[in-house]
């Protein structure tokens, strides 16, 4: 079980699970409210529920301990999520949920390219590939047939 909570593929199912829970329930809490209301009270919660983590887990550190490039970097992150989500709920309360969810989806394949670009990450022909499907199959879904 330890080897298991140590791999990066476990969180990282773990995290599309809850991506697609996340899917489904914004969608049916968004019908009676306005999006960027909605995005208000789900971010609210999630600030909560980290605040709990971190305490529970002894996780919190000084904040004067935090590098100023890691503060930069975490700001720019925390406003890409937050634009991220704004427009996720607004496409959820306009769209169908497993039309919106795969082209929100379409952010791996900006981060395979991204991460080649900015990162000097380095991914093989076959993974590249499995890109294209990723892309591909997302178009599909998204067109609904």
């Amino acid at each position: 079980m330890r080897t298991l909570l140590a791999a990066w593929q476990f969180w990282a199912l773990l995290a599309a699970v809850f991506a697609a829970l996340t899917a489904i329930f914004a969608k049916i809490g968004v019908a009676a409210v306005a999006s960027d209301f909605a995005t208000l009270i789900r971010t609210v919660v999630i600030l909560l529920v980290v605040i709990a983590l971190v305490a529970v887990t002894g996780q919190w550190q000084p904040l004067g301990t935090v590098p100023a490039r890691t503060w930069l970097f975490l700001v720019l992150s925390g406003v890409a999520t937050g634009a991220s989500w704004l427009c996720y709920f607004r496409a959820l309360k306009l769209g169908d949920a497993a039309r919106v969810a795969p082209i929100d989806k379409l952010s791996v394949v900006f981060v395979a390219i991204l991460g080649t670009l900015l990162l000097g990450e380095r991914l093989s022909p076959g993974a590249w590939a499995g890109v294209a499907l990723i892309a591909a199959g997302a178009l599909l879904v998204a067109r609904g047939g």
